[in-house]
Formats: structure tokens, sequence, C-alpha cells
């Protein structure tokens, strides 16, 4: 078996549209399609000894134990591969469970799509899953363990920390869309201009000067002691040459830490002798310049958790350690607390493992034992040296019982040190009495404090304390989003997405969009070429200037990625043709239609999806959408159009000339098509038909009747507002025109605009395009026969897959099926081609430039037209 590519999708796609975390796996079984799984011997019982919890898989049978019988009566490899793809996730902590598995398109070929947590653990489930299986089928053995416990580590390595995903998780349950800025705690949540961020729980309100206080824990103290907060008593050290002399003046026990530092390190406490309190010093001086040398204060560690200057949870934390009772040594009760169900690898269950590490052993070795002594029955023995979850420690919740003293100081102290989420270290020995008589002291302030020991702590009631952040970052219910405004379809995308971002452009919105030209913000180009996947989009909404999105959205992006959002309030669909078949595993017009469906299926409920009436295909992506329906149409009496007047929809259509937006039966009638610019005097049909979904999009985004006009008025073919869409250039006895038309749909309505321009000959630039199928690039041919009096075959740079004098011969054998005594001349090179046919132009003739890649021919195009002039 072969792994052809592998790829992650992230947003809404092609296999689902609200799983959007899915690995596509592009299989080929080779030789193992004739070798379903009842056809070697003994494949099921290895199978079922590996993974006895595959009983679960109910598969298509609906009931437990229904994969293992498919296995039984024989089910192919790649099915098979998807089942252990998702056990193996769920074995290393990742629950998952969606999976499909589906012909490519070609014998022997399966597209294996399942679910994925973290991307980096299911292109590695991916991977693993058919080496498994092979060897199952090879009856050899297989360390899975290994596997396991790799995928727990990347897990760890690449997922977001328990605090940042907890904030995260409560923005998306209320609707608030995120993006992760880097690999690491830094996100985004919400779009555009209405976006805030986090960076685990330091956010974008979060003071800078607080965050430096917290970080220099002598400038805290200070604050604190003038605010007649009480703190632990200590001095500040450079080198250890006063050590001792502070030593005499604070007394043991002491605690040494750095100034500067956070999360525990370098911290040393409960030290008792002068060679610990110089252990102590040089282990801080590694993290900072600095030391701390403190008298450590008798009492239990507790968190006080402020957000926007209110307690919101306190726990109890206790350092990992073990009890003794009189038979096991220090080793096998470590093993024994290990078992804990409760505990796992990292952050991946509520407990860590305690690991055995230098400081373990510093602190058995300072208490004269080793890890073989069995310690007393009753003997509590601590660990580690400060009480962090992540090295194994426990909390427990004391919320409900904090004094209100204490309750008053904590939420004053988050006010001194000026943090919007804060983390109070307090040591006393009852947190439900004032610090002044239990004797206990404020021994740090965090900025940007975990949340794991309140989310799920390991005594008394979890607390949501992500919520009071949300709360802070969007108050009054709001959600972070902007207007976003997709559209896909074969042909007219493009246009369609320019007019609309200068409708909205001219209503005053900062506009960011997406094309196939480039990425555009405030009609700056940031970003050249073919900018029409998600990559792009999330260009747009990470844009912090931009308060409104139009985004193009092609099959390649979708099929590749999925979408770049997870939501749209408008999605548009112009047409579906046939185009770019054969690739990605999408052989039938009906199969691209799906892809393209994405779209409209995408669409929020109190949204609009924008259909065209004309296009069976495309109206009946009605039926998956769950959204409001508006139509449009070139056709006024068309029965669709009829029908949704009288549910009292909205539509679009083409009505004695007019561009006309129709709610129910009444009629709003905008301009005559012939006024506006973008048509050619109503010559250009096509573009009529992408000004009907864009007029309708922005009257549905509350866009004036006047405002249209104006858009509509103020929006010309060309190069400027629409490179390589219809661009039109005079010079002074011929004339050239450019377009992107590039499949035969194209074709057919470029023919159409032609037969209405006054001209004595026709001069076609044609090329071929490598990723279609050998009838479509024919089928440009013979097009280019009927509309052309001479053509000139050029080639693109990228063949995408072919040869040269595949694709030329095949636009031959597609112009000698309409004419074989056609004028055909082989020109290569597209400004070789382009150069040719202007210098040779004859009195009153047209040029027609196809070109998919405009910036170079547009430039050309205009320097001859410079030195004509």
């Amino acid at each position: 078996m072969k792994i052809r590519e592998i790829h992650a999708l992230r947003g809404p796609n092609y296999w689902s549209i609200k799983r959007h975390k899915l690995i596509v796996m592009v299989l080929d079984l080779e030789e193992m399609e004739n070798r379903p799984s009842d056809k070697i011997d003994g494949f099921s019982e290895r199978l079922e000894n590996m993974f006895p919890n595959m009983y679960e898989h109910r598969c298509s049978e609906g009931v437990a134990g229904g994969f293992f019988s498919r296995v039984k009566a024989g089910t192919w490899m790649g099915h098979i591969i998807e089942h252990i793809a998702l056990e193996i996730q769920t074995l290393a902590g990742m629950d998952v469970g969606f999976g499909r598995t589906r012909g490519y398109g070609e014998d022997g070929v399966y597209n294996v799509v399942f679910d994925y947590m973290e991307e980096e653990v299911g292109c590695y489930a991916a991977k693993a899953s058919v080496k498994i299986c092979e060897t199952l089928v090879q009856n050899k053995e297989y360390d899975l363990a290994v596997d396991i416990q790799e995928m727990k580590e990347i897990r760890e390595s690449v997922r977001l920390g328990p605090s940042t995903g907890a904030i995260v998780e409560e923005a998306v349950n209320r609707g608030i869309p995120w993006l992760r800025l880097n690999k690491h705690s830094l996100c985004q949540l919400g779009y555009g201009a209405n976006q805030k961020r986090i960076q685990a729980t330091v956010t974008c309100h979060t003071s800078n000067i607080g965050v430096d206080l917290a970080g220099d824990k002598v400038e805290t103290k200070d604050l604190l002691e003038q605010a007649q907060i009480p703190v632990a008593k200590g001095e500040i050290l450079n080198d250890d040459s006063k050590l001792q002399e502070i030593i005499n003046n604070l007394g043991f026990p002491l605690v040494i830490k750095p100034v500067n530092g956070n999360h525990g390190r370098g911290v040393t406490t409960n030290i008792n002798t002068f060679n610990d309190a110089l252990l102590g010093f040089n282990t801080a001086k590694k993290i900072s310049s600095k030391v701390l040398i403190e008298k450590q204060i008798r009492g239990e560690d507790h968190r006080l958790l402020v957000i926007n200057n209110k307690l919101v949870a306190a726990s109890r934390r206790t350092p990992a350690h073990v009890v003794g009772n009189g038979k096991n040594t220090i080793k096998e009760l470590i093993n024994e607390v290990n078992q804990d169900p409760r505990r796992g690898y990292g952050h991946e269950k509520m407990l860590t493992l305690i690991t055995i590490d230098n400081v373990t052993k510093g602190i058995i070795v300072s208490e004269g034992y080793t890890l073989k002594t069995v310690l007393k029955k009753g003997e509590r023995f601590i660990l580690k040296d400060t009480a962090n979850l992540s090295t194994g420690g426990t909390a427990e919740d004391v919320t409900d019982i904090v004094h209100p003293d204490n309750l008053f100081m904590a939420e004053r102290i988050s006010k001194i040190i000026d943090l919007d989420i804060c983390g109070i270290d307090v040591i006393t020995t009852d947190v439900s009495k004032p610090l002044s008589e239990t004797g206990g002291a404020v021994i740090e302030v965090n900025a940007g404090p975990g949340f794991r020991m309140h989310l799920a702590p390991t005594i008394g009631l979890p607390r949501n304390v992500a919520a009071p952040v949300i709360d802070q970052l969007f108050p009054h219910a709001s959600t972070g989003k902007i207007p976003i405004i997709a559209i896909t379809g074969t042909n007219g995308k493009t246009t369609t997405t320019r007019l609309i971002a200068h409708m909205a452009k001219q209503t005053g919105f900062k506009v960011g969009y997406t094309t196939s030209d480039g990425v555009y913000i405030q009609n700056r180009l940031l970003m050249k070429g073919d900018c029409t996947g998600p990559g792009s989009t999330e260009f747009v909404l990470k844009d912090p200037t931009v308060n409104f999105a139009v985004l193009e959205c092609a099959r390649g992006g979708i099929l590749r990625s999925g979408l770049g959002f997870h939501n749209c309030d408008i999605g548009i669909v112009t047409n579906v043709a046939e185009d770019h078949l054969g690739l990605k595993g999408i052989h039938t017009i009906q199969q691209l239609a799906e892809v393209k469906g994405v779209i409209p299926e995408s669409v929020v409920p109190q949204g609009y999806a924008i259909l065209n009436a004309d296009d069976d295909l495309v109206y009946k992506m009605r039926k998956k959408a769950v959204s409001n329906i508006a139509l449009f149409s070139m056709n006024e009496n068309s029965p669709r159009i009829k029908a949704m007047q009288k549910k009292n929809g909205l539509s679009a259509i083409y009505e004695n000339g007019y561009i006309t937006i129709c709610k129910g039966e009444w009629k709003i009638r905008i301009m005559k098509a012939v006024n506006i610019p973008l048509t050619f005097g109503g010559k250009a049909e096509f573009m009529i038909q992408n000004i009907l979904p864009a007029v309708l999009a922005a009257y549905l985004r509350g866009v004036t009747i006047e405002d249209i006009k104006l858009a509509l008025q103020t929006f010309n073919p060309s190069p400027a507002q629409t490179p390589g869409r219809l661009n039109l250039f005079q010079f002074k006895n011929f004339q050239v025109l450019l377009d992107y038309a590039h499949n035969p749909a194209g074709m057919r309505a470029l023919q159409k605009f032609i037969q209405k321009i006054d001209c004595t000959v026709k001069i076609g630039i044609i090329a071929g395009v490598g990723d279609r199928k050998v009838e479509d690039t024919m089928q440009i041919g013979s097009i280019a026969a009927e509309m052309f009096d001479e053509i000139i075959i050029r080639q693109d740079k990228n063949l995408r897959g072919r040869s040269e004098k595949e694709l030329i011969d095949m636009l031959t054998n597609g112009i000698n099926q309409y004419d074989p005594n056609k004028k055909t001349t082989v020109i290569p090179n597209e400004k070789e081609a382009t150069t040719y046919a202007i210098k040779n132009a004859k009195q009153g003739s047209l040029i027609v430039i196809c070109s998919d890649v405009v910036t170079e021919v547009l430039a050309l195009i205009q320097k001859m037209q410079e030195e004509e002039a």
C-alpha cells in the first residue's frame, strides 16, 4: 500500500460542514485491492487481539461489534485503516469517532477520512495506521505502545495549554470565532477590527506595567508592603557573599527564588541549612541575576484568582507527595499514586503523573532517604518544592470559604499591581480566617496565572474561570465577528467579489477581499497570485483594520484545507460548469457541485444563500442550506423565480433591460444594464449575471438603492478595478481585449460578447491548461475555432503536469474538429505571442487574449499602447 498524500482540513469542507478537523489521506491499496480482510488468514483475530476496544466500533451495522463483523465478512484495507487511525488516537487520549472511506475515482485508490484533535497527531495516526495494517497482514510483531506514547508527546508539544484551551472553548460556546496566531498560545478571538488577543491568560487588556511588576518580585513586594498587605520578610542578593548574614537575620526555614521568574522555576523551599541555602541560591541564579531570600511562612499554599478585579476562584494546592504504609518503598509509592486514572501525561487529564526528576532526587537525598526507603505508616513525604499541578501536585477548591478580608485584599492587590487577570499566592494555615489572625502572607503575584487547578480541582467544585475572561473581552454578548460574504462558482467569482467589495467600500466599510489575482486590504494589493484558499481568507480575517470581508473561495482550497472561516453571513454561488474535473478525486460535475455547495451550507441560519436559479445544480443547493434563500436569474419569467416571489422571498432579476430586486412580487428597479459600465452597454450578458447576486448581497447588507446605483456607475471594467476581466484597450487601428476565460463555459460567454463587437477580423490567443481533462482542452480549441478567424496557441509558464507538445496537440485537435483549415500559429511564450499579434494587427481587427496570469500581459499591452501614442 502507498500513501499518495495527506492533508488536514480545518474548516467546513466537502466531507462535513460541522466536522472541521479532518484528515484526508489518499491511499493506493495497490495489490491489496484484491485482498479484502476475509482473504487473509488470521487477520480478523490479530486485529481483535491488538485492538479489543474496537468492539465498540459500530460501523454501518449500527451495533457494538459491527465493525468486527464487517472485517470477518470481508472489507477493504482502506476501511480498516480508517478505524485503526481513530482507535489509536483514542488510546492516546484523544477521543475521536468520525470516519469515511470512499473511492477516489481510480481502481484501488481511496480517500480515507477521519477525525483529529491535533493536526500533527492526526497526520502521524494516518501514517501509523497504514504501518499497523501492513504488519497485521504480514503477521508480524508491532509495538503499539511506541505509537501511543509518541502521539501523546506530539499532542503535549502542539496543543493549547489548559488555560488557553478553556478560554478558547468558552469563546466557541458563545459563537466567537478564533484563530491560532503561532505555534504557542497566542490566539485571536473574533475577526478583523473586532478581534481580541490572548496569550495563555494574558489578554490584550492586560497592563504591560502590571506584567513587569508581577515579574519583579521585589517591586511587587515593596508595593504590597506600602499598601499594608502582609508579605514575607526577605532580602535581595546579587551574589552569595552575604548569604550567611541574611540567614542569621531571617532565621530558618527559608525560601529562595529568582527575582524574575514564574511557574515555580528556580524556587527552593523549606531550606534549613547553609549548604541547602547555597544550593538554592545557585539554582535561582540560573533563572535571574538577582535572588530573593525570604523567611518561609508556615501554612499551606493557596492561589486566589482575580479576574477583572473580582475574586472568581480560590484553591488550596498541595505539592506532589506520597504517604507511607510501612511496606512499600518511595519509588513503589510513586508508582502506586501514578496508577490513579485521573493522572496522565502532561495536561491530558485532571492530574499529571509524578516524575522522579532531579528536584525529587535532591529532596529525597536531603532527607537522608533513597528511592528504596520504606516510609513509616502515615508519614507524608513531599516530592516537589512547589505545589504546581504540572509537577504532579493536587488542588482543592476553597472558593466558598475565603474570608471576606482575604477576598477584599485579593481584589485590592489586582488593582495595586494593575492586572486584569491576577493569580495571588498566599501561605496561610486557614484561608477562612484573615491573614492577620493566622500569620499568613502574600508570597507572590502572578500575571498570566494557570487556570487548570480551578477548572478541574482534585477536590471540590470546578469553576468556569474562562467565562469572566470572555465577559471582559466581549461585553454585552458581542461575538467579535465582522460581516463575511463568500463567493464561489465556476465563472464570475472574481468580478462578483470585486463589485461587492466596491459597494461595501463606497458605504464606508474598511474592506478586505480575496481574489484569484491577490489579496486586497482597502483596495491595496498586499498578496499577489491566486489567493482563493483558506490561507488568504485568514490573512483578511486576521487584519485588525478590516471590518468587512468579501472572500472568493475556489474548489482547490476547499478540497485542500476546507474553508478559512466557520460561517459566513452571505454565501453566493454564481454557477457550476465542468472545470478541473479529474483532480483531487472530483470526477463528475455533480461532485464539483457538492464542493461548491460547502459555501451555501456554511451560511448562518439568519443569513442568506444567494443561488443562481438558472443553474440546476446551484438551485438544488438550497435543500442543504440552513439559512434563508435568495435567488437571481436572467429570466424574470423563470418558474423558480415566480415560486420564490409567491413565497414573498427575495430575488434579483434582469427584466426589461433593468437590474431589478424583487421583494415578493414587488419590483425595485436599480438601473438599466446599458448604463452600467461593467456591461459594455448591455453587450456583456455574463457581466449582468455577475451584477445580480452582487446587488442582492449589497441590499441584504443594508446598502441603500442610491448607494448601489452609485457603486454600479463607478465600477469600470478596467485594469485598475477588474484586472484581466474584460479589459478592452483601444489602439489606433484595432482593439485588444484581455479576459480570464479559461474553460468551455467561460469561452462560450466570451463568444457571445465578442459577436456584438464590430471588427473586421478576430484573432484569439489561447492556451491549454495541464490540470484539465483532454476533452475539455480540445473543446476550448473547438470553441476558439468558432470564435476567431485566426488563432495563436501559447502556453502557460506552469504546464501543471503535461508537456507543451501534449497541450498544443489537444488544442490543435479541437480546432481541426471544427475547421481543419483554420489559420493557426504556435508561439509558446505569452509575451512573444501578444507582441506578435499586436504588431501584425490589421485595420479594424480585434485581438482577444485569454490569460489566467494577467499581471505581465497587462503591463505589456499598456506599454505597447503608450508606445503607439
